[in-house]
């Protein structure tokens, strides 16, 4: 049974459709990246998923167990969060917040949580400095260590790369590809680096005028994608 399967979605605001007839699953263990052209609607599509946005049209599920306050989720950073005035275990111990339902309070499972993703993500002699001190690449693993306190099983990530050097850039690939690979978490990711959503996902799903879902190997064959790549993803 999928994780997630997105049944003919259409997307937009104010009754304007800007996506239409979207169709698509991930199964567990998927590495699905969303690529194409500078506003298609992909950050619209991953807030539908959330559901922090209501679709136009269409449904979208869940699956395996899984609940929507369970899929751990890291949004493009705006320069007001970057400033945020919390320690790193604060930010990184709200990522539990969805666990607690109606406690007032967090528990030694939820403590013990926090410091396991910190540690995993190597930012223990970090831990009681204030987030709005650190370099880009540091709060970026703050906040997918938050995001692994919200899930055991789908990670959304939009552009968890952007504005980051090459050094730190090809660091957090590696993290993430670890997690999809070595832990087993699916994770579905907005990129504007084709080059590397061909090298590390198994699964691509290009949305613009025209729509491909599927894997990689059939989006290379395919006339989106070699239209797509010979222009080396310009627009993603």
């Amino acid at each position: 049974m999928a994780l997630l399967t997105c049944s003919d979605l259409s997307l937009g605001y104010e009754g304007k459709a800007i996506l239409e007839h979207i169709e698509f699953e991930v199964h567990a263990g998927d590495y699905l990246c969303i690529v194409g052209e500078n506003g298609s609607g992909k950050s619209t599509l991953m807030k539908t998923i959330l559901g922090l946005i209501r679709p136009l049209k269409g449904k979208v599920l869940t699956g395996d167990g899984l609940r929507q306050s369970e899929i751990g989720y890291l949004p493009q950073q705006t320069v007001v969060q970057r400033d945020f005035p919390a320690s790193v275990y604060e930010i990184v111990l709200s990522g539990c917040q969805g666990r607690q339902r109606l406690r007032p309070f967090y528990t030694r499972a939820d403590k013990e949580l926090a410091w396991k993703n910190i540690r995993r993500m190597e930012l223990e002699p970090l831990a009681r400095r204030c987030y709005r001190e650190l370099s880009g690449g540091q709060q970026q693993r703050v906040l997918l260590a938050r995001a692994l306190c919200a899930t055991r099983k789908l990670l959304l990530l939009d552009e968890p790369v952007a504005g980051l050097d090459p050094k730190v850039t090809a660091e957090m690939y590696q993290l993430i590809s670890d997690l999809n690979r070595k832990d087993g978490i699916t994770v579905v990711m907005i990129s504007h680096d084709l080059e590397a959503a061909l090298r590390y996902a198994s699964h691509i799903l290009h949305i613009g005028a025209s729509i491909y879902c599927g894997p990689v190997a059939g989006y290379l064959k395919s006339e989106t994608g070699a239209r797509w790549t010979q222009r080396g993803g310009e627009g993603t």
